[in-house]
């Protein structure tokens, strides 16, 4: 079974080099299929599961899953639950034992006894805002101002959870097999050089 990891910054196209990458392995896929599942779970609101797993009130100490879980006091009932119902998911899509890409969700942390290959996507904070632009939804109309306050946040909560489950710092180098910077390229084309790229080093490692 490959397994291919997403992480990324927000606006730096990582999900849609995830998406790609996918396409072109012939593998699974794995993005907001993980938030609807526990959504539907749970019966709730797919926003909320988000929000939740993403909000900086979530953490008020730096714990891991090791000892967290044995320490519910840290953080609010609900919101412990769909940390935990995320990770059962997660767990789940490697039981099934095919190979997959899966965006995001700390899922390099979760599954790391499976030798995942791990990307980290990036782009500088002019390309980031330029692609949230681009690919906004009608009627949203955000100032580049507001973009780039609206990524630091977001970037920010990543990093916050990253360390909650890990105690490692989000975006480290040395936790990622290839480190991709998307600024000045084209993703299609990004993505067809990072496939021979997984192929080869599923291929090495495998033989």
């Amino acid at each position: 079974m490959n397994i291919v990891t997403i992480s990324r910054e927000f606006g730096s196209g990582g999900r849609e080099l995830g998406k790609r990458l996918a396409d072109l392995l012939g593998y699974d896929y794995y993005d907001k299929e993980i938030i609807a599942t526990i959504a539907s779970r749970h019966n709730l609101d797919e926003n909320y599961v988000e929000h939740a797993l993403t909000s900086a009130h979530l953490h008020v100490a730096p714990l891991t899953f090791k000892h967290s879980f044995s320490s519910p006091m840290y953080i609010a009932a609900p919101k412990m639950e769909i940390l935990l119902e995320q990770k059962r998911v997660i767990d789940e899509i490697a039981a099934l034992g095919k190979n997959c890409v899966i965006v995001g969700r700390n899922a390099d942390v979760l599954l790391k006894e499976h030798d995942p290959f791990n990307i980290f996507v990036c782009a500088d904070i002019n390309a980031r805002i330029a692609r949230c632009i681009e690919r906004a939804n009608d009627g949203e109309n955000l100032s580049p101002k507001a973009i780039k306050k609206k990524i630091n946040h977001i970037d920010k909560n990543r990093k916050r959870t990253r360390f909650l489950i890990s105690e490692k710092d989000w975006g480290e180098r040395k936790s990622y097999h290839l480190i991709v910077n998307t600024t000045d390229w084209n993703i299609s084309s990004l993505a067809e050089g990072v496939c021979e790229i997984v192929k080869n080093w599923y291929k090495d490692k495998n033989s």
